[in-house]
C-alpha cells in the first residue's frame, strides 16, 4: 500500500476552520485505509498517521487557547504510544508547573482548550495536574500509573515534560506494579471467561487480545527490561523467533481492530455477530459452500489470539522471574527430565523436547501426577512453543506417546487442567490431528456459546466432575451412576470425539464415530470398549432428541430406545455424556425440566432393559394407589378422586405422575361439571417456575387462548400436557417460567400464583376474538444466525394422529402464533413438547382433526404455520 497522506503544515485558525481541517483530514486517512489492501503495514501506517494528525490539531488548539508557556500537553495511555485507532479516545494530560499562577485566567485557558477539543470532534479524556499531583495520583491508582508510563510530549514546555517522565519512571515500584498488573490481567481474563475463543471476542480486552501484549510491555518497561519486542529479545526475555511472532500477531490484531472500527463507524472493539461478516468482506473474504466469510476472519483472529495468549504467559512468567529473582531459587528434582521450581513444572534442559519428543506428553502426565505443581514454568512453555516441529506424524504414531496419552486420560486427578494446558499449548491439536481442525472453529447456531474445541473441553470437564465427590451436589444422580462406572477414560474419550468432526459437512456424529474407532484401535482398547465409545459418539444426540421430542408415556418409544442402547452400560454412558454435552453448550440451554425428561427416559429404559416389559395396567394401578396415598396425606376424604377419575382415559394416567394426579383431583373434585374455566397454580416441583392446571369445557380455540394469556403475561411455556376428558373437558397442565420470578421467596410465589389464577380465568372466560400475538424483537444472535423456519406434518406410526414439528428462531409469542393457526383450522392438540435450545425452538405436537385428512388443507396449514413462525422483519 502506498504511504498514507500526511496533514499539511498549518497555522492556527478559527475553531470552525480547525474543525473542518480535522474532520476532512481524518476522513481522508480512513478512506485511504478503507479502499486499500488490508495489510498489517497499512494498519500500522493508519494508526501512526491518525496520531500525527491529532497531534497537529491539538498543537493548533493549544496555541489558539493561549496556554501558558510553562505548561505542557502530554499524550498518555494508548495515544501516548503514538498510535491511534480510528475511533479511540484521545487521552491527554495538561501538565502544569508547580508554581503555576494565573488563577481564573489559567482556568479559563484550560477550559477553553478542552472545550475547543470537543467542539471540533475530538473525543478526549483529559486531566489537568502538576507533577506532584501526577505522582500522588499514580501512587493511589495503578491505572493512572500505567497511563503515565506511556507518555509523549505533544507541545509545550519540554523541560517540564522531561522532569515528569523521569519522575514517573523512578516512582514505579517494579515488583508492586508487576503484581498489580498481573492481578488486573487475571481479573480481566475471568470477565471474558478465560478463553480467547469467545464467539464474540473483544479484540482489545479478551484473553489473547491486544491488551495482553500491552501488559507485557508495561511490566517490562516498569522493570527497565525494554520497551519493544526487539529490546526484550536483546535482554534475553524472548528469542528472535518469538519476537517476530509477537510482532506478526500484534499486527494481525491491530489490523482486525482497525477494520472493525472503520466498518462500525464508531469505537467498537467487540467482534460481534452483527459486524463479523462486514469486517470479513472488508478483508476480501467471500463465503463458500464449506464456510462463511466470517468464519475465515474468526479463524484468523483465533489463531493470532491463541499465539498471543501463549506468548503472554511465557513472557509474564519470565519477567516475574527477573523481577522477583526466582531464577536463582533452587529447584526440586522430580525425575531426570523435570523439576519443580516454586510450584511450576520446569524442564531440566531447554533442548529436552527436541532430543526426546516423548517428553512432551510426559510433561502433562507429570503435571497431573505431581502434587503441588500449579502450572508450567516459562522455560517449559517456551520449550513447548519451540518444539512444534517435532510433533509430526512419527510423533503421533510413536507407541510411547500413545501409551502416555492413555495414562493421562486415566489419571484420577488433574485431568481437566491437563487437557486445558494440552490445548492452550497446541500440543493436543498436534497429537490428535483431527482435533486440530476444530480449534477455534465457530459454531453457527443459537445455543452453543463456545468454539468447538472449547465446547469439547467443557464437556470433558463436566464428565470429569461426575467422578469427583466434591462436585456430587451439582448432579447427584449422575454422580451416583458414575460412582459405579469402571474405566472413566472411556467416557473422556467419547467426550473428546463427540463433536470432533464438526464443520466437515455430512453427519458429524457418524464421522466422529469413525474417528474414535480409529483412535481406539491405535491406542489398544479392547473390542467391547471400542464398541461402547463408538456407540456413544454416534448416538450422543439421540437421547436428548427422544427425551425432548417424543412421548415418553408411549411404551413403544421406550422399547425402541432400549433396543438401540442394548444394555445398561451403554445406557448409563449415554446418559452421562448427554447431560455433560447439554451442560457444555451454554449456561442458558440446561434447565431442571430438561434434566427431569432425561432422567425419566433413563429410568423407563433401564426398567425395559431389565426385562420388565411395560405393563400399562399395573403401572396405572400403582400410580392411582400412590395418588390416593398423597390425597390421604392432604386429609382428603376417601373417594374424593372418583368423580374426576371416572371421566379420564388411560392415556391421562400414563402421562401424569402420581403427585400431579393427586393435585388435579384435590383441585377439581368440586368443579367436575363446571361451565366456567378453573385455573390452579403452584410452584413447580422441577426447578423454578410454576405448574399451572387449566380445566375448562373444551373448545377449538382453548389452547390458543391459554397460550395467548401466557404470551401477554410474559411467561414462557416449557412443557404442556394436554388431555380431554370423556365429558368433553380440557384438562391441561403447563410448566411455565417468567422473569417475574427473579424473587423466589414464598411471598413472591403466593402473589404470582394468585395473579395467574385470577387473570387466566378471566382470559379463558372471554368469547371475543383472539388477541394478536406480541411481536417481540428477536435477539442479536437470532439476527446474526437466523434459523430457516421448518414445519413438517406427518402421520404417526399408527396413522391415527399427526406429528407436527416446528423449528424456528425463538421469540415471544411464537407458541401462541402456532396455536392460533391450529385453532383456525379446528385442529385438536393432544400433546405438546416444547424444546428451547438457546434461542432456537424445536417444538413437537401430536394433533388430529378432520382438516388433516385433506392434502390441500394440509398444505395450507403448513404454509400458514411457516408465516406464523417466521421472524419479524
Amino acid at each position: 500500500m502506498s504511504a498514507l497522506p500526511e496533514a499539511s503544515a498549518r497555522a492556527p485558525g478559527s475553531v470552525a476552520a480547525l474543525r473542518a481541517r480535522f474532520r476532512d483530514g481524518k476522513a481522508e486517512l480512513i478512506g485511504h485505509f478503507r479502499t486499500g489492501r488490508p495489510t498489517t503495514t497499512a494498519a500500522r501506517q493508519l494508526l501512526k498517521a491518525l496520531a500525527r494528525h491529532v497531534d497537529a490539531t491539538l498543537a493548533d488548539l493549544w496555541a489558539h487557547a493561549g496556554m501558558p508557556a510553562g505548561a505542557a500537553l502530554v499524550a498518555v495511555g494508548g495515544y501516548g504510544r503514538g498510535e491511534l485507532f480510528p475511533y479511540s479516545d484521545v487521552d491527554v494530560l495538561v501538565l502544569l508547573p508547580a508554581d503555576a499562577a494565573g488563577g481564573d485566567a489559567l482556568r479559563a485557558s484550560v477550559e477553553g482548550f478542552i472545550t475547543a477539543c470537543w467542539d471540533i470532534g475530538l473525543e478526549i479524556g483529559s486531566s489537568v495536574r502538576t507533577l506532584d499531583e501526577c505522582l500522588e495520583e499514580a501512587q493511589r491508582d495503578v491505572t493512572v500509573q500505567t497511563a503515565l508510563l506511556e507518555s509523549r510530549l505533544i507541545c509545550g514546555a519540554r523541560k517540564l515534560f522531561n522532569n515528569f517522565r523521569d519522575a514517573t519512571t523512578q516512582a514505579v515500584d517494579a515488583p508492586a506494579f508487576l503484581r498489580a498488573k498481573t492481578l488486573e490481567m487475571q481479573q480481566r481474563h475471568v470477565k471474558y471467561e478465560g478463553t480467547p475463543y469467545s464467539l464474540e471476542p473483544n479484540c482489545k480486552e479478551s484473553p489473547g487480545g491486544l491488551r495482553d501484549l500491552q501488559v507485557v510491555i508495561w511490566v517490562a518497561r516498569a522493570a527497565g527490561l525494554g520497551r519493544t519486542w526487539g529490546e526484550l529479545a536483546a535482554k534475553g526475555l524472548v528469542t528472535p523467533f518469538e519476537a517476530s511472532q509477537l510482532a506478526r500477531h500484534e499486527g494481525t490484531l491491530k489490523l482486525i481492530r482497525a477494520r472493525l472500527h472503520v466498518v462500525a463507524g464508531r469505537r467498537e472493539d467487540r467482534l460481534v455477530f452483527d459486524l463479523q461478516t462486514a469486517v470479513a468482506e472488508s478483508f476480501g473474504y467471500h463465503p463458500t459452500k464449506a464456510q462463511r466469510s466470517s468464519e475465515v476472519l474468526m479463524h484468523r483472529y483465533y489463531w493470532a489470539a491463541k499465539a498471543v495468549a501463549q506468548l503472554n504467559q511465557i513472557l509474564m512468567l519470565n519477567i516475574e522471574d527477573r523481577v522477583n529473582g526466582s531464577e536463582a531459587e533452587p529447584a526440586r528434582p522430580i525425575n531426570e527430565r523435570f523439576r519443580d521450581r516454586a510450584g511450576m513444572l520446569e524442564v531440566a534442559s531447554d533442548g529436552l523436547y527436541l532430543q526426546h519428543p516423548d517428553a512432551i506428553l510426559e510433561t502433562f502426565l507429570v503435571f497431573a501426577q505431581e502434587p503441588g505443581i500449579q502450572g508450567l514454568s516459562s522455560r517449559t512453555l517456551r520449550a513447548l512453543y519451540n518444539s512444534r516441529s517435532v510433533m509430526d506424524g512419527r510423533f503421533r504414531r510413536d507407541p510411547r506417546n500413545r501409551a502416555l496419552f492413555m495414562q493421562i486420560l486415566r489419571q484420577p486427578v488433574g485431568l481437566t487442567h491437563a487437557f486445558r494446558l494440552l490445548n492452550s499449548t497446541s500440543v493436543l491439536g498436534r497429537y490428535l490431528w483431527v482435533f486440530r481442525r476444530i480449534v477455534g472453529r465457530m459454531q453457527h447456531d443459537l445455543f452453543h456459546v463456545y468454539t468447538v474445541d472449547q465446547h469439547i473441553l467443557m464437556v470433558l470437564r463436566n464428565v470429569r466432575r461426575f467422578f469427583i465427590p466434591e462436585h456430587a451436589h451439582e448432579y447427584p444422580f449422575c454422580s451416583r451412576l458414575a460412582a459405579h462406572w469402571d474405566h472413566p477414560e472411556l467416557l473422556y474419550i467419547a467426550a473428546l470425539f463427540h463433536d470432533v468432526a464438526k464443520g466437515r459437512g455430512g453427519d458429524h456424529s457418524e464421522l466422529g464415530a469413525l474417528e474414535v474407532r480409529r483412535f481406539c484401535r491405535d491406542h489398544g482398547l479392547s473390542r467391547p470398549d471400542t464398541q461402547l465409545v463408538e456407540f456413544l459418539v454416534r448416538h450422543h444426540l439421540t437421547m436428548s432428541r427422544i427425551a425432548q421430542k417424543e412421548d415418553l408415556s408411549d411404551a413403544e418409544v421406550i422399547a425402541s430406545f432400549a433396543r438401540l442402547v442394548g444394555n445398561e452400560r451403554h445406557l448409563i454412558g449415554l446418559y452421562l455424556l448427554t447431560v455433560a454435552d447439554i451442560r457444555g453448550t451454554s449456561p442458558r440451554v440446561w434447565n431442571a425440566w430438561k434434566g427431569k425428561l432425561l432422567e425419566d427416559l433413563f429410568r423407563l429404559t433401564l426398567r425395559a432393559l431389565g426385562g420388565s416389559h411395560p405393563n400399562v395396567d399395573a403401572e396405572i394401578e400403582a400410580r392411582m394407589h400412590e395418588a390416593r396415598q398423597i390425597l390421604a396425606l392432604h386429609t382428603a376424604l376417601p373417594g374424593t378422586e372418583e368423580p374426576l377419575w371416572r371421566t379420564l382415559e388411560v392415556s391421562y394416567f400414563a402421562r401424569h405422575e402420581a403427585a400431579d394426579i393427586a393435585w388435579h383431583a384435590r383441585s377439581l373434585w368440586r368443579h367436575i361439571e363446571t361451565r366456567e374455566p378453573v385455573v390452579r397454580a403452584r410452584p413447580s416441583s422441577v426447578g423454578d417456575g410454576l405448574q399451572v392446571l387449566v380445566y375448562s369445557p373444551d373448545r377449538p380455540d382453548l389452547f390458543a387462548r391459554i397460550c395467548g394469556y401466557f404470551d401477554g403475561a410474559g411467561f414462557s411455556i416449557l412443557d404442556a400436557k394436554i388431555h380431554t376428558t370423556r365429558a368433553g373437558y380440557a384438562l391441561d397442565t403447563f410448566q411455565v417460567v417468567s422473569t417475574r420470578l427473579a424473587d423466589t421467596s414464598p411471598a413472591a410465589y403466593r402473589d404470582l400464583i394468585a395473579l395467574v389464577e385470577n387473570q387466566a380465568t378471566a382470559a379463558l372466560s372471554s368469547d371475543g376474538p383472539l388477541p394478536q400475538p406480541s411481536q417481540g424483537r428477536v435477539s442479536r444472535r437470532v439476527r446474526s444466525f437466523p434459523v430457516v423456519p421448518r414445519v413438517t406434518l406427518a402421520p404417526d406410526e399408527r396413522a391415527q394422529r399427526w406429528l407436527l414439528t416446528v423449528s424456528a428462531s425463538d421469540r415471544s409469542g411464537l407458541l401462541y402464533a402456532i396455536a392460533r393457526v391450529l385453532a383456525r383450522h379446528h385442529i385438536n392438540l393432544q400433546l405438546a413438547k416444547i424444546t428451547t435450545l438457546g434461542e432456537r425452538v424445536e417444538d413437537t405436537f401430536l394433533v388430529d382433526g378432520p382438516a388433516l385428512q385433506q392434502p390441500r388443507t394440509q398444505l395450507q396449514i403448513e404454509s400458514e404455520l411457516l408465516d406464523a413462525v417466521a421472524a419479524p422483519a
